[in-house]
């Protein structure tokens, strides 16, 4: 079966599970999940794979262990592309992710030496400015308050120097089109659009 959106039923049961996160709210509400979240984004992902790699949705339930909010349930549906992309669904929406979230102590030093260095550092200021053109935003694990030690202060690229990783980011509030197969075309263009970062990184980081 080919991906035809999500429907309504599935927002609705996200709204459900964020008033009633329970085990008992679960399994009476498990066809649902199945039949409604589940198994469209199963659908969008074969349909990805030949151009942005194999997908792999996340389990639905919380890791607790470390967590003071004890509540068993994500409230939301995720899934990670071979090829660098992320997709969600929850009740505010869609969302999709493209590059690195967050680098390794390695990766940071390889990617901090390339934003200083000018060539590869004024190409990475011209991708990101080009995402900001066409409504996608920067994300990132975690940020530095200040540029880190051993770079000018005043570094023209201080932003991204500060960064302990990098992501292009989209959401898309719930509108008519979620329902329907205008949402892979969505998820579709923001990947094409934010190719050019993820080349930066193939490049630059590793």
């Amino acid at each position: 079966m080919g991906f035809k959106g999500w429907p309504a039923e599935a927002l609705e049961f996200y709204e459900g599970l964020e008033a009633d996160n329970s085990k008992s709210y679960w399994q009476a509400h498990k066809s649902t999940y199945d039949d409604c979240v589940l198994a469209p984004m199963q659908a969008l992902l074969a349909e990805l794979e030949s151009e942005f790699g194999a997908g792999k949705i996340f389990r639905p339930y919380r890791d607790v262990r470390f967590s003071k909010d004890k509540s068993p349930y994500k409230t939301h549906i995720g899934a990670l592309l071979a090829g660098g992309g992320y997709v969600q669904l929850s009740s505010d929406g869609l969302a999709a992710g493209s590059g690195r979230w967050h680098l390794d102590p390695e990766e940071l030093s390889r990617y901090r030496d390339a934003v200083a260095e000018d060539k590869s550092g004024e190409r990475l200021s011209a991708i990101v400015g080009e995402l900001h053109k066409s409504g996608v935003e920067l994300a990132s694990h975690d940020s530095l308050k200040t540029v880190p030690r051993g770079y000018p202060k005043e570094h023209p690229r201080g932003d991204l120097l500060r960064r302990k990783g990098i992501a292009a980011w989209r959401q898309w509030p719930v509108a008519a089109w979620l329902g329907t197969a205008k949402a892979k075309d969505r998820v579709v263009e923001f990947y094409r659009a934010a190719a050019p970062l993820n080349d930066w990184l193939a490049k630059h980081v590793g």
